[in-house]
C-alpha cells in the first residue's frame, strides 16, 4: 500500500489531488497538510511515503523555501510541485532543484493521474508545452561536475559519497571516525571546489550521473584523525 503527502491549503484542489491518486491507487495512504510545518509533522511520524505533491504558495512559506525545507531533511523523499504558476522559468527551477515532477493546478483529474503514475514509474513529469534544457547542456555540465570531482581529495571524495547517501554531518563524522568539525570544513571545501551552494545541491546534481570514483572510495585515511 503506497503512501502520500499531499501539502496544499486549498480543500477543493487537495480533493481533486486525492481523486487523482485513487485513480490508480485506490488503497493508498493518503495524509494531508496545509502548511510546510504540518507536512514535516507527518513525515516525522510517517516515515513511509512514497511521493509528496507539494504546491508553491502555502502560508508558512516563500517561493521554494518550503521544498527546500523539506528536501533537506528528508533528501530521498521524491517530491513534485503541484502549482498554479505554469512559468516555464518556475518549471525549470523546479526540476533544476531535484522536483520528480511539475504538475500544473490547470491539469484534469484524470491527466494529474497519469502525471503521478509517470513520477511513481521513476520518469520527470512536466507540462506538455514545456521544453527542458538540451542533451549537450546536460552532457556539459556532467563534464564540468566530474573535472570538478577529480579536484578532490581522497577523504573528500569518502565525504561526499556519504553526503550522496543522506549522512548528516554528525553520521559522516562516526562513520570515518572524524571528528564533527572536520567533517563540517570538509563539506565547506567540498561545496567550494564543485561551485554548489548547497549540500542539497550537491545530492541533486551528484544523484544524476552515474560516479564509481565515489562508490570507489576505501576507508577514513588515517592521517585524518578526530580533533
Amino acid at each position: 500500500m503506497m503512501g502520500f503527502l499531499i501539502i496544499d491549503d486549498h480543500p477543493l484542489f487537495g480533493e481533486a489531488l486525492g481523486n487523482a491518486i485513487r485513480i490508480s491507487h485506490p488503497d493508498a495512504r493518503i495524509y494531508e497538510a496545509t502548511s510546510i510545518k504540518g507536512a514535516l509533522g507527518i513525515l516525522a511520524s510517517e516515515p513511509n511515503i512514497d511521493l509528496a505533491l507539494l504546491d508553491l504558495l502555502l502560508p508558512d512559506v516563500v517561493g521554494f523555501s518550503g521544498f527546500q525545507k523539506i528536501r533537506d531533511r528528508y533528501p530521498r523523499l521524491p517530491i513534485a510541485i503541484v502549482s498554479s504558476e505554469e512559468d516555464k522559468h518556475t518549471v525549470r527551477e523546479a526540476l533544476e532543484m531535484g522536483a520528480v515532477g511539475y504538475l500544473p493546478k490547470s491539469t484534469s483529474v484524470g491527466e494529474l493521474s497519469e502525471a503521478i503514475a509517470r513520477v511513481l514509474s521513476g520518469s520527470v513529469s512536466a507540462p506538455r508545452d514545456f521544453v527542458p534544457s538540451g542533451a549537450l547542456a546536460q552532457t556539459e555540465t556532467a563534464r564540468t561536475l566530474r573535472e570538478r570531482i577529480e579536484k578532490l581529495t581522497p577523504q573528500q571524495i569518502r565525504v561526499l559519497h556519504l553526503i550522496t547517501r543522506g549522512l548528516q554531518n554528525r553520521e559522516i563524522a562516526a562513520e570515518l571516525k572524524l571528528a564533527e568539525s572536520t567533517v563540517k570544513a570538509h563539506v565547506t571545501e567540498i561545496l567550494r571546489k564543485l561551485k554548489l551552494f548547497s549540500r542539497n545541491k550537491a545530492i541533486i546534481e551528484l544523484r544524476k550521473l552515474p560516479l564509481p570514483l565515489l562508490q570507489d572510495a576505501g576507508p577514513a585515511s588515517k592521517s585524518e584523525k578526530p580533533h
